[in-house]
This record gives structure tokens, sequence and C-alpha cells, in this order.
């Protein structure tokens, strides 16, 4: 596949500090990129560096194999944006919010009502077209900035945290929204943090913190990184300290924790783990209500290479 976003030893720096310290990454042709970090970590500095927002120290970003300058209009005209806030117009409907977007690139009238039509069915806002921002709820209003920012048929899409603060049935048509998206030949760089969102859509996922790239690869592969490879969750009515630390010392038991009656014992390697934990529990006449196991998960992964304390 062809690189749509190519990035090479890219450095933004604010006085003394290195918001992006050297990145280099690439986005392929068709696919849904996850671009995942904490806060802090450069993520919107570099969608900013890329769209010519923001100018940079050093390094090199070509779009669609160009030299992404602050005038490369050509460039610009195939890019979609759909930031986190929501940014449309309250005095005007939703078909002509959209119509207003899609107008900026999309001059021939026939054509461009074609495009907002699929636009408003591609994020099921048919029966909203003479709704003003104000009448809609919170998912319809993510759904017409999504469709402000995808009308003109962008052939590079860029989405930040697009389902924040909706409902679940909501983010299902979002989601599928943005899949039919990369169907239809988009290519699309997705921030969230939600990972199972990521998890669902997205092809390939590049981690980053303090502007450099941690890891990149499938979901699968990422979750490989993990230093545990089981995880038994044990529903527990009460557990003195002694038997917490008896369990700590059970073979190839990693961490132990219990909080609110809950046990969460990881493992760095073995495939028996949750039967020998049942006959431990047993022979210590440990009673428990639900006892479970899983692999390690993406948002695991994520914590072990970012870590765990808070960010701002």
């Amino acid at each position: 596949m062809n690189n749509i976003i190519e990035i090479k030893n890219l450095t933004k720096q604010y006085k003394e500090l290195k918001a992006i310290n050297g990145l280099s990454l690439e986005v392929k042709e068709g696919e849904i990129l996850g671009l995942l970090g904490p806060n802090g970590s450069g993520k919107s500095t570099t969608i900013n560096c890329i769209l010519s927002l923001l100018n940079f120290s050093e390094g090199e970003i070509k779009i669609f194999g160009k030299e992404m300058k602050p005038d490369s209009y050509d460039i610009k005209a195939k890019l979609g944006v759909v930031f986190q806030d929501v940014a449309v117009f309250e005095e005007l409907t939703v078909q002509e919010n959209i119509d207003y977007f899609c107008g900026l690139y999309i001059k021939d009238k026939a054509k461009r009502k074609q495009y907002i039509d699929e636009a408003i069915e591609l994020v099921g806002l048919e029966e909203f077209r003479k709704f003003y921002p104000k009448q809609l709820s919170g998912g319809l209003l993510r759904r017409l900035n999504i469709a402000c920012g995808i009308a003109h048929k962008p052939k590079l899409i860029f989405l930040d945290e697009p389902t924040v603060a909706v409902d679940p049935q909501s983010r299902n048509n979002i989601l599928d929204g943005i899949k039919k998206l990369r169907n239809q030949g988009a290519t699309i760089v997705y921030t969230t943090h939600y990972m199972e969102e990521v998890e669902i859509i997205c092809d390939r996922i590049i981690i980053l913190d303090k502007g450099k790239v941690l890891a990149t690869g499938t979901a699968d592969e990422l979750k490989e990184l993990a230093k545990i490879e089981e995880k038994v969750t044990v529903e527990v009515n009460h557990l003195e300290d002694k038997q917490i630390q008896q369990i700590k010392k059970i073979e190839q038991v990693d961490e132990v924790t219990y909080n609110g009656n809950i046990l969460l014992v990881t493992y760095k390697k073995g495939k028996n783990n949750l039967v020998d934990l049942m006959e431990h529990l047993k022979k210590e006449e440990i009673k428990y209500n639900k006892i479970y196991s899983e692999r390690p998960t993406l948002n695991d992964v994520f914590l072990e290479l970012t870590g765990k304390e808070l960010r701002d």
C-alpha cells in the first residue's frame, strides 16, 4: 500500500519543552490508524503540524507524496478534519450546516446536493435535516459535526475523539459510519481514549508518549508486548492479608491486588493458572462467587508503556 502520510524526524519545541521529539511515522492508504497516547503525549501537536496549523522546528511532512505547507491548498482540499469540540453554526439547520462546509470545496450545486444527501444518510440524520443544532442531542450533534467534516468526500480524514460523551447507540452509529468511510476509499487517522473502539475499527495502532512512538502494530501484535500472560479475576467476599500474601507466593504470579471484594491476579506466563488458583482457593477454604480468566488487553499494554501515573 502507498503511504498517504510520511513524517520523518519531526520535532516541535516550545522553549525548553520538546512536544514532539524526532517523530517518524507513516499512514498507509486505505487504513484506519489509531493514534493513541495519554494527555500531553503529543497527539494533538502532531496532528496540528500535519495539518500545517503549527510550525515545527525540524523534520519533514508529506501528504499524498507532496510536502505539506500552509499554502498547500490542493492537499487541504482532499482533507477532512473533525475536531473534538463541535464546530457548527447555531443559526443554520442540519442540512444548511453541511451545505456550507461542503460548499467550501464543491461548487457544483448538483454534485454538492448529492454529497450532502450521502453524508446525511451516512451519519443517520435523515429525520433531522431541518433541525437546528440547539434542538439536537449530544450524539446527534457529534454526528452532524462528522457530516460537516466529511461531506466533500476527502481522501484523508482526521477524527479527534468523535464519540466523547455520547450514548452507546450514537457511538455504534458513528463507528459504523467510520468503517463505511474506509470501505469507500478514505484513509482515516483516529484518536480516542476508548481502547475498545480502537480494537473494533483500527487496522493499525501507534502509541505515542513524550513526542515519540513507543509501539506500533495491530491490536493483537501490541498485546504480545504485555509483560503478563494472563489475568484472573475473582469475586470473593473477604480475604485476610495473610491469604493475599500466600497467593503472591504462587509460582508465576506477577501481581496481586484486592479491592472492593475483587481479587485480581496477574501471571507472567503459564496455561493452567486458572485451575491452579481454583485449587489453591479450595485448599485454603476461601469461598468465591465468580472467577474468570482473560488475556492482557490493549489497555494493559497502553498502561505498561505509558505508565499509570495521572496526567494533566
